[in-house]
């Protein structure tokens, strides 16, 4: 079979809604060397779709080098990686090579963004080695929709070689500090008998690690902070307009005692000043990336990695557009007006849609433009009860989300009056503060932060109030707490650590590899894990700290604007890490024995709680086994 065109889209889904909107009723199901594929009719000709998964291929060491016990890791400073096919890619590269010959032209359909360009690259090497003739067309589009998708087929782009070599060089640099760095702590650790499981290792990333740093760095905090005893005293005031409580501090105990016995001698104060202030609370900026894995797990009780892994795969299946974007302002081509449209008649807020519709708004802008992707906005209006069926409670909630956040960057402000009463009695001021919602504005729907009512009475400077009841507290200042998710993806973006779709997968790698832990929303070190961190800062600290790698990313940029060569800012960036490597191996004796004692208290926690957890069930079987023989008898 000869196909006038081969579309490649970088999942299936993708590639079956493409089909569907190109070909309309004539697609066909079928496989490619055991690859889903599409057949249809479009533009005059027999064209197929096909979805690979993500990177085709990837880069390691010749095989050679990667006998750990065998290579010094700092001879892989002097290697240059090579391409390899990723585990379980083969079937695509087995797929691509036999539609090469069947076709003259190849649209590239992968994702919009610099992965999706560097897979781009990947599918354009393994077909052309099958059929060099071949020409290629690069197919850019946000959202998963028929207008999205027929825009972007009717108007090709090349391929951007200059997106793909910073993905490449980004791999190549990651792949060679990773790699050196994880295998000289591994072997030094193994060198002194330190208890290692099998098959596992100490890793070392340079996005990874930066990220421990950061977790470490707020435990460290925690521990040095010095806690100190104050006091509050707290009067409930009486007056014709209502009830109130204001309060003073104090840091000596003598002076709040002395305090309380004033103000239950004289029982009565006089309205110092009061002030009644409307404020306007703005909707929030237009939805991108980093701001939904944090709001997800603020609001939606989701862990980064999977709020994006569910946005994907919304996106996939055209409901939202393409969740991986840095940017917060809505582009002039996209038609927020028909996308509003589509809520007129959902979830309980077509009132409201109806309202701006016929009133008309503004969008509110944030800063940041990537200059690819617009924010993420949803493609459909799509019912509880569709989501929930198709992909879940959870999809709901992250769908839900990104409609209401939509609906709210079009609304208008919210307005709250912040109260603020001050009370003198004698020489001493109480100091009482309010709030009052004045207008909803976009809260009406966007339920996630609505500011609640704690309105104070009305009352004018010189009128006595009278005191109630006077109660002294004895309190001490609180450490600050363990980073939560979203404070942590809040520094990675402040730093520029990872890109917005992989800051989750650095948390996750060090969850994985048992260097910190997630509790109630905070993370915790691990012996491990601080012990890793502090040995590095303390040996060479720009292996740890997060302004080293916000200076790689922003040097990789010059890669995709075309600036410098790859090839040099790959070899300027390994020898810069060359000579932190050189510092470390130094220092190695030090760092391993610390790395030793934090691996025995991990691992002998993780017997125990195994230790224990089967004495519990042997006990608990026990108990059943003894209940039978006694019903039994």
């Amino acid at each position: 079979m000869i196909y006038g065109y081969v579309i490649v889209a970088e999942k299936n889904s993708v590639a079956r809604a493409i089909a569907s909107f190109l070909g309309g009723t004539s697609v066909k199901r079928l496989q490619v060397e055991g690859v889903p594929a599409y057949e249809f009719y479009w533009n005059n000709s027999r064209s197929l779709s096909i979805g690979v998964s993500g990177h085709i291929l990837n880069f390691d060491f010749p095989k050679e080098y990667n006998k750990w016990n065998s290579i010094d890791p700092r001879q892989l400073f002097f290697i240059k990686p090579i391409l390899v096919t990723r585990e379980g890619a083969y079937k695509y590269i087995k797929a691509l090579r036999l539609l090469a010959q069947k076709t003259s032209t190849v649209i590239l359909a992968l994702d919009a963004d610099v992965e999706g360009e560097a897979i781009a690259f990947e599918v354009m090497q393994i077909m052309s080695q099958a059929n060099p003739s071949l020409e290629f067309k690069r197919a850019w589009f946000s959202a998963i929709t028929r207008t999205d998708i027929l825009e972007a087929f009717k108007n090709f782009r090349k391929p951007n070689e200059n997106l793909a070599n910073k993905a490449f060089s980004r791999m190549i640099v990651d792949l060679t500090i990773g790699a050196s760095f994880t295998r000289i702590l591994t072997l030094s650790v193994e060198k002194r008998n330190g208890f290692l499981p099998k098959g596992k290792f100490l890793s070392y990333g340079p996005c990874q690690t930066p990220v421990l740093y950061l977790v470490v760095k707020r435990e460290l905090e925690r521990e040095s902070f010095k806690k100190k005893k104050y006091y509050v005293l707290r009067v409930k005031f009486e007056s014709p307009e209502g009830v109130f409580t204001g309060h003073a501090t104090f840091d000596d105990a003598s002076k709040a005692n002395e305090a309380l016995r004033v103000v239950k001698n004289i029982g009565k104060g006089i309205i110092a000043s009061s002030e009644y202030v409307t404020v306007n609370i703005q909707p929030p900026v237009p939805l991108n990336t980093v701001y939904l894995e944090s709001r997800g797990s603020l609001f939606l009780n989701l862990r980064p990695k999977e709020t994006l892994a569910i946005a994907e795969t919304l996106y996939a299946n055209g409901y939202i557009s393409y969740p991986r974007t840095e940017t917060t302002r809505y582009p002039p081509t996209l038609n927020l007006k028909n996308i509003l449209s589509m809520f007129s008649e959902w979830e309980n807020t077509g009132w409201y849609v109806k309202k701006l519709l016929l009133k008309g708004f503004k969008p509110t802008e944030g800063r940041e433009d990537d200059k690819a992707h617009p924010p993420i906005y949803p493609t459909k209006a799509a019912s509880k009860n569709e989501i929930v069926r198709k992909f879940g409670e959870k999809a709901w909630r992250v769908y839900e989300y990104v409609a209401r956040h939509f609906l709210a960057t079009l609304s208008e402000d919210a307005i709250v009056e912040r109260q603020k009463i001050i009370v003198n009695i004698d020489k001493l001021q109480f100091q009482a503060e309010g709030r009052k919602v004045v207008y909803l504005g976009f809260y009406q729907v966007y339920p996630y932060s609505v500011p609640q009512d704690d309105p104070l009475p009305y009352l004018l400077r010189g009128e006595e109030v009278r005191v109630l009841e006077a109660k002294l507290e004895e309190r001490t200042t609180q450490p600050p707490q363990y980073l939560s998710e979203a404070e942590l993806l809040a520094l990675m973006k402040k730093y520029g650590i990872g890109t917005d779709a992989t800051m989750q997968e650095h948390i996750h790698t060090n969850i994985e590899r048992k260097y910190f832990i997630v509790k109630n929303k905070r993370l915790i070190p691990t012996p491990l894990g601080r012990t890793l961190a502090v040995s590095l800062y303390e040996t060479v600290p720009e292996l740890v700290l997060p302004e080293i790698r916000g200076r790689m990313e922003s040097k990789l940029v010059k890669i995709a604007n075309g600036e410098v060569s790859p090839e040099e800012l790959v070899q300027e960036m390994l020898e810069e890490f060359l000579s932190y490597y050189d510092k470390l191996t130094q220092n190695i004796d030090k760092v391993a024995e610390k790395l030793v004692e934090g691996l025995k208290k991990v691992y002998q926690e993780e017997n125990n709680e195994a230790s224990h957890a089967s004495a519990k069930k042997k006990s608990s079987m026990k108990r059943r086994k003894t209940t039978r023989q006694r019903k039994k008898i």
